[in-house]
């Protein structure tokens, strides 16, 4: 069967699901999703793939006429599959580009902190980012030759990929996520503690005392850190009763924003996601003034300019956690009770509520002087963790008042 149209290919395909081809019965052919509700991500994968490969079928069935290729390349197993590529590419180019929009967002606020304009390059000095990157990947890959090659690389190779990975996983909508885990916050949590680990290791490999005091200090502020939030995490999931992010949303826009009773937990959870993200005033594991570039000393070129990235993905991820856990996700008041608001905005509201978070973060870096080490550890130990049991008492008691004839 022979098509004269490119658009055959493309759109209309129930002309032969149910036709044999050179001995292949293409009849039965289902839609092959895996996802049981609507998902954007992957709707936009169909329609790319069935584009592209549409235009792939209908010029090797000119060729060929009437070939099996051509009707594999669009039927909805290869569709299927080739959609769920797709879909993850659309997933980290949005996160890419949100990832810039960080960058050029914190380069804007410093200069005005500073009572200058910032990045000047391109639209707004946006395309100062991809200057940057063009620099750093232009930049010879050299490498130490003392160095432990295998966790010199896998330690990098760990960090930026973990970084990324986590980016990808958080969900922007309820129809825009790769995989709805029920347990979605604590397998982020759970990656995202990886981080310093990975650093210290990283440090260690490079054989170099600078390297190696940035992975320690790196070590200290895990330990530090990680528990507090680990408490804020324990009290959000208490009060909502659910480790899936869609669900702890949910309770949010039929309740209240868990910043109204968790204010306690909501200024505790800023601080620890500024120091899980190793920023200023928290960096000590990089420490550019003290221990020349930190644990990423003998990282050079675009090994360089990955880990930077790979630094912002973290931000970017430490301020969507805030987002879901205490702002509402991606609902808002008033606004999300409308039909219209799930079809076109969700996504959006969610993007700008992250950027607001990180104009925190990027205020106690203009505001801040770096802390010592030995500050870390107590601030960490003897402040915010007291807060954080505090908060999680105030959770339990707000908790019981409500499932006791609240105003819930």
């Amino acid at each position: 069967m022979a098509y004269s149209s490119i658009l055959n290919w493309i759109i209309n395909r129930d002309d032969w699901v149910n036709t044999v081809v050179n001995g292949v019965d293409y009849s039965g052919i289902v839609n092959m999703s895996p996802y049981a509700g609507y998902n954007l991500p992957y709707d936009i994968g169909v329609k790319i793939w069935e584009s592209l490969g549409g235009l792939i079928a209908w010029l090797i069935n000119l060729i060929f006429p009437g070939n099996p290729v051509s009707y594999t390349l669009v039927s909805d197993p290869v569709t299927n599959a080739m959609a769920i590529i797709l879909m993850v590419v659309v997933i980290f180019a949005i996160g890419f580009v949100v990832n810039l929009t960080m960058i050029w967002q914190e380069r804007k606020f410093l200069g005005r902190q500073m009572d200058r304009r910032g990045t000047m390059i391109g639209p707004l000095g946006y395309f100062q980012c991809l200057g940057d990157g063009l620099k750093t990947f232009m930049k010879e890959n050299v490498a130490p030759r003392d160095i432990d090659k295998k966790i010199y690389w896998w330690g990098l190779t760990l960090v930026i990929g973990t970084s990324v990975l986590l980016a990808c996983m958080i969900p922007l909508s309820p129809r825009w996520y790769i995989v709805d885990f029920n347990t979605g916050l604590l397998i982020i949590f759970a990656f995202f503690a990886l981080a310093p680990f990975l650093i210290m290791c990283a440090g260690w490999a490079q054989n170099n005392k600078y390297s190696l005091i940035g992975g320690l200090r790196a070590a200290e502020l895990m330990i530090s850190y990680e528990v507090p939030m680990l408490i804020l995490f324990a009290a959000t999931v208490y009060m909502t009763g659910s480790f899936n992010i869609g669900d702890i949303i949910s309770w949010q826009e039929n309740n209240i924003w868990l910043i109204v009773p968790q204010i306690l937990g909501f200024i505790v959870c800023v601080v620890c996601a500024v120091a899980e993200s190793e920023r200023v005033p928290f960096d000590l594991s990089e420490a550019e003034a003290e221990l020349v570039e930190g644990w990423q000393t003998e990282y050079a070129g675009m090994k360089w300019g990955l880990i930077m990235l790979g630094d912002y993905f973290r931000g970017y991820v430490a301020c969507a956690l805030v987002c879901i856990m205490y702002l509402g996700g991606w609902s808002m008041p008033i606004i999300s009770s409308f039909d219209w608001y799930y079809q076109y905005l969700p996504e959006l509201f969610f993007v700008l509520k992250t950027c607001f978070v990180f104009i925190f973060f990027i205020t106690a870096r203009g505001a801040l002087p770096r802390v010592r080490t030995d500050q870390i550890v107590n601030v960490g130990w003897k402040v915010l963790m007291p807060l954080a049991v505090v908060n999680l008492v105030i959770t339990i008691l707000v908790k019981w008042f409500i499932e006791n004839g609240g105003v819930f």
